[in-house]
């Protein structure tokens, strides 16, 4: 990684400009899937801190991670860019997370996949999507569809419960079947190493990091150069260049392989 204000502003720049090659794509659909309190509408309130340059509250994320998931409902975040009525060209998908016995079940990720599950759909732990509900999308636009997979996993978590991993698992084979990319992105990594939290730019440096990342690596079969190490917007009020490279980082490889994907639709 590259640290320093011109690199920040390269991305920055780099994503401000960015448009799908595919004219009939309105947008990179971008779809964040992973256990609970794991940091998934918190990425996407960091990604809005970073475009508008101000911190935000989008996504509206949860401060306290208890065991049940704050995201109910498949919701669309769009991130506004200068100018009224202006939207950046990608848009995020945040999920229920994946408990064991009340969080999202992985037939209604496979629809989402595909591009059926209409926006305000509310998750149901107990059963699955049909093809006669009213929020189901019976003829999906390539917009509709899914055009990269994010896993989101916290970097403190003790060992994944096996239910959770088999649930992350299907869901990532299902995307493999559909050629979908996926990228993985380890958060909290700052009170996962302390030298980290001292100063975020010996992340890759960091010895516990690594055997993190090789442990996810093995578990979910993604492999090292797809996973991303992660501090999000939590408790600060100001923003820091440091934490902004890293989330444009992450950001431009999200919309460039999405992007590579959604021009073969």
């Amino acid at each position: 990684t590259t640290w320093g204000g011109e690199n920040k502003q390269e991305l920055l720049k780099y994503v401000k400009n960015f448009q799908p090659q595919n004219e009939e794509i309105e947008a990179i659909r971008v779809l964040l899937h992973g256990p609970v309190g794991a940091g998934k509408s918190s990425f996407i309130n960091s990604v809005n801190n970073v475009l508008q340059g101000r911190m935000t509250n989008e996504a509206l994320a949860s401060s306290t991670t208890s065991n049940q998931s704050f995201t109910k409902i498949y919701q669309t975040y769009k991130i506004k860019k200068e100018g009224r009525g202006n939207f950046y060209p990608f848009v995020f998908n945040d999920i229920m997370g994946l408990e064991e016995k009340t969080g999202v079940r992985t037939d209604d990720i496979k629809l989402a996949l595909k591009g059926h599950v209409k926006d305000g759909y509310k998750f149901n732990p107990i059963s699955s999507l049909s093809d006669v509900d009213p929020s189901y999308n019976s003829s999906p636009s390539v917009s509709d569809r899914v055009h990269i997979l994010v896993c989101i996993y916290d970097a403190n978590a003790p060992q994944m419960k096996s239910s959770v991993l088999q649930k992350m698992k299907e869901v990532r084979e299902a995307a493999s079947e559909l050629g979908i990319p996926q990228l993985a992105i380890l958060t909290h990594i700052d009170s996962a190493c302390g030298e980290t939290q001292k100063n975020l730019k010996n992340v890759y440096r960091s010895k516990h990091l690594k055997k993190k990342m090789g442990d996810f690596s093995s578990s979910l079969g993604i492999p090292m150069n797809c996973i991303l190490l992660m501090k999000n917007y939590s408790h600060e009020i100001q923003l820091n260049p440091d934490v902004d490279t890293l989330i444009l980082n992450a950001l431009k490889l999200m919309i460039d392989f999405g992007d590579d994907y959604a021009e073969k639709l």
